[in-house]
């Protein structure tokens, strides 16, 4: 028996196996440019091979929403609802673009429900989404119990993650060049939070171990108790430190479940390489 609701998010969401084995959803796929060269993330380019392409190019890897073509094909399913949850409206126009293809659906079928929900996160955060989504379709609830589900989690979760390295800011323009090289001479890190659909650096620390060590007080001081809530964290080309992460907190904690993804494209353009992303909810 086919699920009633179908979801639908963009490549920028950076999956767990698990996520991907238990709801299905349907990706839209993002581009990703390194000069005149353009592969889809994910689909046309592997992560692997993305971040030796990234080390090797003097200029930061330009991303490009998707088209509303992109979305409609996925619209043209046989489920007769459909969720879309996209990347955070404030770092791109693939919210907007996903809205523009449900207009340009409806007109000509009219007979589906298209909800589109920027999601005000990213990465893993969106995936957890998604899983508490997929589980709550098993469970046999409404679209409308879907949508305020999702309002709650954006108010509860906890995103947190520290950056190896500002290359890429100061790749982009974002950083100043000699202050950005110099903080990582120093082997400064820096701590990020995503919050409200941005991302936040909130603290530094020196050294890879302080780093993490601080990224997760931040998490472990925002979370309380871990009981029956997941944990997903995510790393950029770096899986070994995401294994050791995962084993201080399953030495420590009692969380529910603790997924691992690696960092795609699309963020891995704005994180760099040794980047951990921690997500709960």
């Amino acid at each position: 028996m086919k699920k009633s609701i179908k979801i639908i998010t963009d490549g920028s969401c950076d999956f767990p196996q698990e996520v991907l084995d238990r709801v299905n959803p349907g990706i839209v796929g993002i581009n990703v440019a390194f000069g005149e060269e353009t592969y889809i993330g994910r689909e046309e380019i592997d992560d692997e091979t993305f971040y030796e392409k990234m080390r090797a190019h003097k200029e930061l890897p330009k991303t490009s929403s998707p088209s509303p073509d992109r979305f409609i094909e996925l619209y043209n399913c046989e489920e007769e609802e459909i969720l879309v949850i996209t990347l955070t409206s404030r770092l791109s126009s693939t919210y907007s673009n996903a809205v523009l293809a449900k207009q340009m659906y409806l007109e000509h079928h009219g007979d589906k429900r298209i909800e589109v929900v920027d999601s005000q996160s990213g990465s893993i955060g969106v995936a957890l989404m998604i899983l508490k989504c997929g589980q709550m379709i098993e469970e046999g609830k409404t679209m409308d119990e879907l949508l305020e589900e999702i309002e709650e989690i954006k108010k509860r979760i906890v995103f947190f993650g520290a950056l190896d390295t500002l290359e890429n800011a100061i790749k982009g323009g974002r950083v100043n060049a000699l202050a950005g090289r110099l903080i990582n001479a120093l082997n400064f890190k820096v701590i990020i939070r995503i919050d409200e659909g941005l991302v936040k650096p909130i603290d530094k620390a020196r050294g890879e171990g302080n780093s993490l060590k601080k990224s997760f007080e931040y998490v472990k001081n925002n979370v309380g108790n871990s009981d029956n809530k997941i944990i997903a964290i995510a790393h950029s080309n770096c899986h070994e430190k995401a294994l050791r992460i995962k084993k201080f907190i399953e030495e420590h904690y009692s969380f529910e479940e603790i997924l691992i993804s690696s960092i795609g494209p699309i963020m891995g353009t704005f994180t760099s390489e040794g980047a951990i992303l921690v997500a709960v909810i």
